[in-house]
């Protein structure tokens, strides 16, 4: 698995998580109920993860939807 998109932001992650489902890429999103944990205080990014396979298209998808600036850097 291999992390693509770490942020605060849930409105994101839900629109990158249907945006990679639409085109048929699973998505894995961690950390996502820490949230009620912390107390909304943004203390713990929710992470965004694709199979290694599918990370080329899944990038290649969030650039096309004008999205490639909240992309983490690859990795080898």
């Amino acid at each position: 698995m291999r992390e693509i998109i770490r942020c605060n932001d849930p409105v994101l992650i839900s629109a990158v998580e249907a945006l990679l489902g639409g085109a048929g890429i699973a998505v894995l999103v961690l950390d996502g109920h820490m949230s009620v944990l912390e107390g909304a205080i943004g203390a713990f990014p929710r992470r965004l993860l694709v199979a290694n396979d599918d990370e080329a298209q899944a990038r290649r998808v969030i650039v096309e939807a004008g999205l490639g600036g909240e992309l983490r850097d690859a990795k080898p």
